[in-house]
């Protein structure tokens, strides 16, 4: 299931992620945080600090560099 999720985010960085204008906020993006966070600490806790850095990604939040834990 771990493969399949970050074989899931590798394709969507290479293939979808570059139609899209960069607007993130975050450094890394939100998706290398959530590949990164699923390969360091597993599917559970990495899909929670992926699920918990979209949140962040609104308007009042200032963004900025923010690594794993």
């Amino acid at each position: 299931m771990k493969k399949i999720l970050l074989l899931f985010i590798s394709f969507y960085r290479k293939f979808i992620s570059p139609l899209k204008p960069a607007v993130c906020r975050f450094y890394p993006t939100c998706s290398l945080y959530s590949y990164q966070a699923i390969e360091k600490y597993g599917i559970i806790k990495g899909l929670y600090l992926s699920i918990k850095r979209i949140l962040k990604c609104h308007p009042f939040h200032p963004g900025g560099y923010d690594p794993l834990p």
